[in-house]
């Protein structure tokens, strides 16, 4: 690409922004700042006028509470664009809100955005113009095993592998590294939100209770487990009885939930395991000293860590404040942009075949 003075000279005064643009949260890392957005992907949108309502944690608050001419919507499932308009209202929020933070006005910002490894060329498109129409100068795209890794320290332009899985809200990522290459690579859709439904599925089966996301995201962070827990915990749920019609509170144990959320977390392990199967044996040798890194805000499942040591027989460690990484790695692309061009999801020309 041939040097651009007037773009060399933005970029020495503009925000460089690094976007983890998830299922459950949108994360914001502003260069020289650090994060300075961590906010649920939800928007909420009169029906009648289509004007936004609110974004964010206040869009948050509002779920499962709207009157009949307001709708919450969540811009993105398992981590692709779902609804472009409320996540180009969104991104823009977020962008606007990042630019506040500076003492005097600066030009639009160059944009990194985390995607899915699995993601299609529309998807891949779907989030560089809603990027662009949120007023970035520049966008770019990187694969969230990439971002997650970077933000996670790992060594990934060394020859030794390195393994990542990226736990987020609508997709789980896993990818070996070595060489600054992706060796083998996994994207699928079971991850936290899938968790949630199982959760929500197995309260209503059982106790014929119909519980929220809201409230079955709680119940899976205060109690939910992948392994037995040293000692067993409960939890209050709250929901409508299918029976009687009437508001009801339960306790359910630990051990219920981690009984609900089984299928989906062998999914997962499964998918880490047909991984190593395919795995160069060099690459596994040099898995057995470096470990796998978990990251994402599903890693922080209590038992998570124990289960995959167990079936995998590998050192599990989970990245330091990993539901970070993939905002914090994507920011780092910036600060060396030639280093970690070649990280950088490259766009089909529109209207090409």
């Amino acid at each position: 690409m041939p040097f651009n003075p007037f773009n060399w000279l933005l970029g020495l005064f503009s925000l460089d922004i690094g976007i983890d643009l998830g299922t459950a949260n949108t994360l914001v890392n502003v260069r020289g700042k650090g994060i300075v957005i961590n906010e649920p992907s939800w928007v909420v949108i009169d029906k009648r006028t289509k004007e936004t309502q609110a974004i964010g944690a206040h869009a948050k608050e509002m779920v499962g509470r709207t009157p009949a001419n307001v709708v919450a919507v969540r811009p993105l499932r398992d981590g692709v664009i779902s609804e472009f308009e409320s996540t180009q209202a969104m991104l823009g929020y977020f962008i606007g809100k990042a630019h506040q933070q500076t003492i005097v006005p600066m030009p639009r910002p160059r944009v990194v955005v985390g995607i899915p490894s699995g993601a299609t060329e529309v998807e891949k498109r779907a989030v560089y113009d809603a990027a662009m129409s949120a007023g970035a100068r520049e966008t770019f795209l990187i694969e969230e095993p990439w971002a997650a890794a970077l933000g996670a320290g790992l060594p990934i332009l060394e020859t030794r592998g390195t393994m990542v899985v990226d736990i987020g809200g609508g997709t789980t990522e896993v990818a070996m590294m070595s060489m600054g290459g992706i060796v083998i690579s996994r994207s699928l859709r079971v991850a936290g939100d899938e968790l949630d439904q199982d959760i929500i599925t197995y309260i209503r089966n059982k106790y014929n209770l119909l519980i929220g996301e809201r409230m079955a995201e709680q119940v899976k962070f205060a109690i939910g487990s992948a392994y037995p827990l040293p000692t067993e915990k409960t939890a209050n749920v709250r929901g409508r009885n299918l029976v009687t019609g009437l508001p009801e509170a339960i306790e359910v144990s630990s051990v219920e939930i981690r009984e609900a959320i089984t299928s989906s977390v062998q999914v997962i392990v499964d998918t880490i395991k047909d991984a190593l199967d395919e795995a160069p044996p060099e690459i596994v040798a040099d898995l057995i000293e470096t470990g796998i890194c978990l990251a994402g805000g599903g890693s922080q499942i209590q038992g998570l860590v124990e289960r995959l040591t167990d079936d995998l027989n590998l050192r599990v460690w989970v990245a330091e404040d990993p539901m970070t990484c993939v905002a914090r790695g994507a920011g780092m692309v910036l600060e060396d942009l030639e280093i970690y061009r070649k990280f950088l999801v490259p766009l089909e020309r529109k209207g090409s075949r």
